[in-house]
């Protein structure tokens, strides 16, 4: 009975092709019990979903830029970010996209100073199956 909130992008998608559900590839999709309840969603909807269930937040980052918050997935803003809590966020990435960054840290932009400043320090990114590494994150 957790809700996941799959950020956009090819990595996400990955993620419902194994389990046979459908995904947007620009949207943020929500996920409970295995099954897709909502494509596409706004941050309302989001916000709706929450007061009901808890939840994870998975995202990948945006390749050669590294953002992982406020490109491309503002739906997943400030307020639902501090409701769901940073240890129930989720990166994936392939170690192709974490060579691409040359070492530089993973982004948060999300128009919050202080919720930017609690996401900075080193997060674990999933690269595969029973595989993580620790990689930096800076707002």
């Amino acid at each position: 009975d957790w809700l996941y909130i799959l950020g956009p992008g090819t990595t996400t998608r990955a993620i419902t092709d194994e389990l046979g559900l459908e995904k947007t590839l620009l949207g943020v999709d929500l996920m409970l019990n295995r099954e897709i309840v909502q494509l596409d969603a706004t941050e309302a909807d989001i916000l709706l979903w929450l007061n009901r269930y808890p939840a994870r937040i998975i995202v990948t980052l945006i390749g050669g830029q590294g953002h992982i918050f406020g490109r491309g997935n503002h739906q997943i803003s400030p307020l639902v970010i501090h409701k769901v809590g940073r240890q129930q966020i989720t990166i994936v990435a392939t170690k192709t996209k974490l060579k691409e960054m040359a070492g530089r840290p993973l982004l948060v932009d999300t128009w919050d100073a202080e919720l930017n400043q609690q996401l900075n320090g080193y997060m674990p990114v999933i690269t595969g199956y029973e595989d993580a590494v620790l990689y930096p994150v800076e707002g």
